[in-house]
C-alpha cells in the first residue's frame, strides 16, 4: 500500500503542476514490490522451519510444519518471486537511473536475509524502513526520475502500522524464539515492554496523520483516518492480554494486525485521492 499512497501522491502532484510521468514504471513499481513482499514471506518461513523455530507445538505454524508444502517447494517459489522483482528493477533502473540500483540492492538485502536481521532483533526496523523510505522513494523516482523526500514523510504512518504485524507476531512467539536462541525485541524487552511497544506504533500512525495535516503536507479530509481509531484500540485491547505462559491469547494477533493495516492504508490513500478534488 505504500506504493499505491506514493502513485497517489505523483497523481496530486500531476494535477496541480503537470510533471513528466512514466505511469508504466509506476505500476511495474508496484508490481516488483508485491514479488519482494512475497518472497521475504516464503524464505523466511522456509529459514524458520530449518532454523528449528517453527514446529509442531508452536502458535503460527506455517505450511511447512504441517507438511502442506515441501521446504524446497517454499524456497523454490520464494527465490523465484525475488528474482522476478529483482528484473523489473533491473528493467527500472535501466530506464529511471542510477538511484533506483542503490534501492534495489538495499531491497534485495533486506528480502534475502531478512530472517538475519530478524534473529538480531532488527526486524521491526527492516519494517519501518522498507515500508517507509525505501517503498516511497523507490516507487517516486520510478515515476518521475527524481527524489522527493516529502514522500517519505507522508508515507510513515503505513510503515508504522506496518511494523505492527511483525511485532505481534514476534510478541506471540516470545517463548519459541527464546528455545530457539533467537534475540527478537519482544525477547529482549519481555511481554509487558512488547505490549507497550506495539501501541505506540499503533498511536503514532494516527499522529503522524494528525501531523502531517497540521504541516500542510495532507489536506484535512484525510483526518477522517482517525475514524478507524476504535479499530486500533480494540486491537490494543488483546495485545494487553499477551503472556509469555499463554500466547494464545494473541495467537492470531499477526493476522489482525496485518488486516487492519490493509484497512487503514486502504482508508488512508483513499481520502488522500479523495482530497484531489477538494
Amino acid at each position: 500500500m505504500t506504493a499505491v499512497l506514493t502513485f497517489i501522491y505523483v497523481f496530486l502532484l500531476h494535477r496541480q503542476d503537470p510533471i513528466t510521468v512514466n505511469w508504466l514504471l509506476g505500476v511495474l513499481a508496484i508490481i516488483g514490490t508485491v514479488m519482494f513482499q512475497l518472497s521475504v514471506n516464503l524464505i523466511s518461513d522456509y529459514v524458520d522451519y530449518k532454523q528449528g523455530v517453527d514446529r509442531e507445538d508452536a502458535y503460527g505454524s506455517t505450511h511447512l510444519v504441517r507438511k502442506v508444502f515441501h521446504p524446497e517447494t517454499i524456497l523454490y517459489y520464494g527465490s523465484l518471486s525475488l528474482l522476478g522483482g529483482v528484473l523489473i528493477g533491473l528493467f527500472i533502473f535501466s530506464q529511471a537511473g542510477m538511484p533506483i540500483l542503490y534501492i534495489g540492492i538495499i531491497a534485495f538485502i533486506f528480502t534475502a536475509f531478512y530472517s538475519e536481521f530478524k534473529y538480531r532483533a532488527m526486524g521491526e526496523l527492516v519494517s519501518l524502513i522498507a515500508y517507509g523510505p525505501l517503498i516511497s522513494l523507490g516507487t517516486f523516482y520510478a515515476l518521475t526520475s527524481s527524489l522527493d523526500w516529502k514522500v517519505v514523510a507522508l508515507t510513515m504512518p503505513l510503515s508504522c502500522i506496518s511494523a505492527t504485524t511483525i511485532h505481534a507476531n514476534n510478541t506471540r512467539d516470545i517463548a519459541q524464539d527464546r528455545r530457539a536462541k533467537i534475540t527478537t525485541i519482544p525477547t529482549l524487552i519481555g511481554v509487558k515492554g512488547a505490549i507497550l511497544e506495539y501501541k505506540a506504533l499503533m498511536y503514532a500512525t494516527y499522529l503522524l496523520v494528525i501531523a502531517l495535516v497540521v504541516a500542510g503536507m495532507l489536506h484535512w479530509i484525510t483526518l477522517m483516518a482517525l475514524l478507524t481509531l476504535p479499530y486500533a484500540i480494540k486491537n490494543c485491547r488483546i495485545m494487553d492480554t499477551a503472556s509469555g505462559e499463554q500466547p494464545g491469547n494473541i495467537c492470531n494477533m499477526d493476522l489482525k494486525s496485518n488486516q487492519f493495516q490493509l484497512f487503514f492504508s486502504s482508508v488512508l490513500s483513499g481520502l488522500v485521492l479523495v482530497s484531489a478534488w477538494l
